[in-house]
């Protein structure tokens, strides 16, 4: 099975990286990002640190930036995403979100 990962974005710079693993879901801070005195977090949930946090499901936050509604209804027609497929609609619909953190494929 092939897994996606996705850079995570913070102010236009790269924060870290996402990714499907065989388990679950994968989130880990770059080296880079983290040297930075000014870093913010991706998200409370998911504080600054060095070791990746692991989770079964796709972590609340990056659910969060999910479409809702009829906006989801469009994303999945658009791009024909399994409403199932979370990871997948993040990838195909949260590159420029409302917030300060954005998803792109890597």
């Amino acid at each position: 099975m092939s897994y996606r990962k996705a850079d995570i974005y913070v102010h236009e710079t790269k924060a870290g990286v996402l990714e499907e693993t065989e388990t679950g879901y994968r989130f880990q801070y770059e080296s880079e990002y983290l040297s930075q005195k000014d870093a913010d977090a991706v998200s409370l949930t998911l504080p600054i640190r060095k070791d990746p946090y692991e989770s079964q499901v796709l972590f609340p936050f990056f659910d969060g930036l999910i479409p809702e509604g009829w906006l989801l209804d469009v994303v999945e027609d658009t791009w024909k995403v399994n409403p199932k497929d979370r990871m997948g609609i993040l990838l195909v619909s949260c590159r420029d979100t409302i917030g300060n953190v954005s998803v792109r494929e890597a």
